[in-house]
């Protein structure tokens, strides 16, 4: 069920017949959600919304009279409280204009497929839309009916029975050596949101998975970038991590830590080893190559997304002594990977996404 008791209206904005066509037909599918109208164009599609009311929208990014960011842009002066989940396109292009769209406040994006017949196509884009679609209605209905509460302070939860950590993570513990960050949904706005509060002068190498497809990562890195005083680029096979910079996990590969052939310093491997959690990169594969190498030297992060990833990697990096910090349920875009570890009682501090940095900041002192 999406929500209970409430059906998400949607809106398909496509220029492409075969899209909105195929997207109507999903919706259609699903019983929890209301199919209102199409559009051809962003003109039109904002009229329809002015007089549909959706709480959503699909919308195509490249489209003639008005494109997406356009509609976009114009969403949030007119009407802020409908979202919108892009479809794109698997080029530079497309991954640039895709980060514009997420900086304007869509909600996620999935690929168009570029390859397979019709009916396989459907499929996929089902398989990314309907778990997209359920996430975007638990969070638009809560914050529309007010029942989030406002963002807290940091907290420092007393750990929970459920999993045995090792007595590491005492307060007694060295300052970390390392960041780690696992991020889904949200994520790039929460990226670009807290990097940049982080010192030029860190200290330390930062290491981020970010659940995206290939091509997408170099944009969001070079889009951070920009906005940081530590450098963020999209991480290579075989380079040894030095401080200050971060890392950002190449889409469709996995990303970990492996020993140089001195064995005293650290370099990344880029693989194609399978998806885990269905997520490639995934940061259970990360949080668990880093567990070994700095046994309570390592700060992790769980911020906004779908799903648990990362869960499992962060249980090893407790019970190796890691200092853990979750991004709290009102600025969450999708409280789902910060949540299992924060009820199984493995985080050390829970905190709203402006204190992350500091939290991060204090852990490395």
């Amino acid at each position: 069920m999406i929500f209970p008791g409430k059906k998400l209206r949607v809106l398909v904005v496509d220029d492409t017949i075969v899209y909105r066509s195929c997207v109507s037909e999903i919706l259609k599918e699903i019983p929890e959600v209301e199919l209102v109208g199409v559009a051809h164009n962003g003109q039109i599609a904002l009229a329809k919304v002015a007089s549909l009311t959706p709480d959503l929208l699909t919308l195509d990014i490249e489209m003639p009279v008005m494109n997406g960011l356009e509609v976009l842009a114009e969403l949030r002066k007119r009407h802020p409280r409908v979202g919108a989940i892009m479809l794109s396109t698997l080029t530079a292009d497309g991954s640039e204009m895709t980060m514009k769209a997420l900086e304007l406040g869509a909600f996620d994006f999935i690929l168009k497929p570029q390859a397979g017949t019709l009916a396989e196509n459907k499929r996929r884009i089902k398989d990314l839309l309907q778990p997209m679609l359920a996430a975007y209605a638990r969070s638009h209905f809560v914050k529309n009916l007010g029942a989030m509460p406002p963002p807290a302070k940091p907290i420092r939860p007393a750990p929970r029975p459920a999993v045995s950590v090792s007595a590491g993570s005492g307060p007694k513990r060295p300052p970390s050596e390392i960041v780690a960050i696992g991020v889904s949904t949200g994520g790039p706005n929460a990226l670009g949101q807290m990097l940049p509060m982080l010192p030029g002068n860190l200290g330390v190498p930062v290491l981020v998975v970010q659940h995206m497809p290939p091509v997408f990562t170099k944009s969001l890195a070079a889009s951070l970038d920009k906005k940081c005083a530590l450098t963020i680029k999209e991480a290579e096979e075989g380079e040894a991590i030095k401080a200050n910079i971060v890392y950002i996990a190449p889409g469709g590969k996995q990303m970990k830590l492996v020993a140089d052939a001195g064995g005293t310093h650290r370099r990344i491997r880029i693989t194609n080893d399978p998806p885990e959690n269905s997520c490639r990169p995934s940061a259970d594969y990360m949080f668990r190559s880093i567990a070994d190498y700095y046994v309570g030297r390592t700060t992790a992060v769980i911020m906004t997304g779908m799903g648990s990833d990362g869960t499992k990697g962060l249980v090893i990096l407790k019970n190796k002594g890691a200092y853990v910090i979750a991004q709290d349920e009102p600025t969450c875009v999708v409280y789902g990977m910060p949540k299992a570890p924060t009820e199984a009682g493995i985080v050390d501090c829970v905190a709203p996404l402006g204190k992350i940095a500091d939290e991060i900041v204090k852990t490395l002192r």
